[in-house]
């Protein structure tokens, strides 16, 4: 009896100046990390995929080992004391805050149906462009084409240009599904983007964040695909981000938006659409 009640006075005593904590673990990390390579290497080389499914089966395996049987903690030593908190400031400044200051998120947006279609309508108006640029050059409709299916096919890395001309019919429907999930993945972002920007929309959609959207793209294009980065070109490839920018845009704007959250916290005469000179009461406003 009292030999277990010493082990309880020792494990409460234990309990007091420590702490238990999970164990630090760098196998998340690791398997991000393999995950990442194994995806990467399907567009640039094969062993680049398989040291990154090794990184990610070593990673499973060690993390399995850190929670079974038994989830790894350690004791971290905690100390109290007393802090003191001071400052040299004598007063607090604010900034002036407007009656309607709360313009983070806009009062009206666009619906999910406005982005998907503005990314169709201009994904459609990218491909004129993209094929004036294959007439004009390799006398070509099918040279963008296959050049977009390219960066998904390993063994299209080094095809030649009369090999890209020609009609293909899996080069057509990898080029069409990239295309398809990548317009109408940019619109949803243009119907979220465009109501923050309400005074130049059509600045903002068709120059700003093409333009945005290219220089990125040409920063990390040859990571991502060096096929497409070898053999594109920039110029006709900016056209057509622009293209879309202008037809998406103005096809989100034609749409109805719709009210946000923030639409119901506003005071009841500006939601009515009531203009008044009287400032509001406590009791109007309820």
């Amino acid at each position: 009896m009292q030999e277990a009640q010493s082990t309880q006075s020792h494990e409460h005593e234990h309990r007091s100046d420590t702490v238990i904590l999970p164990a630090p673990t760098p196998w998340p990390m690791v398997l991000a990390l393999g995950l990442a390579l194994l995806i990467t290497g399907m567009v640039t080389h094969w062993v680049i995929s398989l040291l990154g499914l090794i990184l990610t089966l070593r990673a499973i395996v060690g993390w399995f080992f850190d929670i079974f049987p038994h989830e790894l903690h350690v004791a971290v030593p905690v100390q109290t004391g007393v802090m003191k908190i001071s400052s040299t400031r004598t007063t607090r400044e604010q900034l002036p805050i407007a009656a309607e200051h709360r313009q983070i998120l806009p009062v009206e947006t666009f619906s999910v149906v406005s982005g998907i279609k503005g990314g169709i309508v201009g994904g459609i108006a990218m491909i004129i462009p993209a094929a004036l640029f294959g007439l004009i050059k390799y006398h070509s409709i099918w040279y963008a084409v296959n050049l977009l299916a390219a960066g998904g096919f390993v063994s299209w890395a080094s095809a030649s240009t009369a090999f890209l001309c020609q009609f293909h019919l899996e080069g057509l429907l990898a080029a069409t599904g990239i295309h398809a999930f990548t317009s109408v993945l940019i619109g949803l972002l243009y119907g979220a983007m465009l109501p923050m920007f309400p005074r130049k929309p059509i600045l903002t959609a068709g120059f700003v964040a093409p333009l945005l959207w290219t220089g990125i793209l040409y920063s990390a294009l040859g990571i991502i695909s060096p096929v497409l980065n070898a053999r594109i070109n920039w110029l006709w490839f900016v056209i057509s981000q622009i293209a879309f920018g202008l037809v998406c845009g103005f096809i989100v704007n034609l749409q109805v938006k719709v009210r946000t959250p923030q639409f119901r916290s506003l005071p009841f005469a500006v939601r009515a659409g009531i203009h008044s000179d009287v400032p509001l009461t406590k009791d109007e406003d309820l």
